[in-house]
């Protein structure tokens, strides 16, 4: 199953144990601070392949738990209040990026970023006589941000750092390339400004998909005619090409594939 801790966040995988939740019902995940409330996002379901060491469900959330719940969300919206509060008072050039509080330890941690290095010394103790508990303040980087914020991306949907992505892989221009993509930051950088994370792991489909379409610039034969490949659209397996007369065309890559081509030859065509 899987849980999000916060409507369109992040999701995690769980073991349901012996529990059936369904979605939208308040379920309990093991931390290190004890268990937490999040939300069923995907009910339980069997899959094929043997997946081991996943947390497994606390149970079902009960009254008590959802209105802890509550109350540690209210004392992070002021914990995060305050701190920029107090933030504009020191002048920091710094920015709250998220807030979490451990009501077990009594500890707030203040996510934020930073253009460089920050002295906060002083700011951390004025933050902790005010909230009156124990404060950890973590600098995070551009990536970190965009994960914690969330957003949408150039493609239209939720961040994929913010929902499904556990880790950060490195992401290089070469990829973009490969993806035959313009090498434009404004055409392949995600949110936080960074090289978009999709370009790492589309990077195999295309790969495979340009090692068995004719590259461009090559002659094919399609059924409207021979021409000149001119594009490739991997995600729909279609190629381009510019007519001998032309006219440009777009035809599945199968089609203008030599073996594809043999194997009609010999057998006729089945579709």
């Amino acid at each position: 199953m899987a849980v999000s801790f916060t409507r369109y966040g992040r999701l995690y995988y769980l073991d349901p144990g012996p529990y059936s939740p369904k979605v939208g019902d308040k379920v309990l995940v093991p931390t290190d601070a004890g268990p937490e409330v999040a939300e069923c996002v995907w009910p339980p379901q069997w899959v094929s392949e043997d997946i081991g060491g996943l947390p497994v469900c606390a149970g079902m959330a009960t009254e008590e738990h959802l209105a802890r719940d509550e109350a540690n969300r209210r004392r992070r919206a002021e914990g995060r209040s305050i701190a920029k509060r107090l933030i504009r008072k020191h002048g920091l050039p710094m920015k709250v990026i998220g807030v979490d509080y451990l009501d077990a330890d009594n500890i707030f941690k203040v996510y934020f970023s930073a253009p460089h290095r920050v002295d906060f010394r002083a700011l951390v103790r004025d933050l902790a006589r005010t909230v009156k508990a124990r404060v950890e303040l973590r600098q995070v980087g551009p990536r970190d941000e965009a994960r914690l914020q969330g957003g949408i991306g150039p493609c239209g949907r939720d961040l994929c750092c913010a929902t499904f992505l556990k880790d950060f892989e490195p992401v290089s221009v070469r990829m973009a390339k490969d993806q035959d993509l313009p090498v434009n930051p404004l055409r392949i950088a995600g949110a936080c400004g960074r090289l978009m994370c999709c370009l790492k792991y589309e990077h195999p489909l295309y790969v495979e998909a340009h090692r068995r379409m004719p590259r461009l610039g090559q002659r094919v034969d399609t059924p409207e005619g021979s021409g000149q490949v001119v594009a490739r659209n991997v995600p729909a397996d279609e190629i381009t090409v510019r007519l001998d007369d032309g006219r440009r065309c777009s035809c599945p890559a199968a089609s203008v594939c030599a073996p594809r081509r043999q194997h009609d030859a010999a057998y006729g065509r089945t579709d």
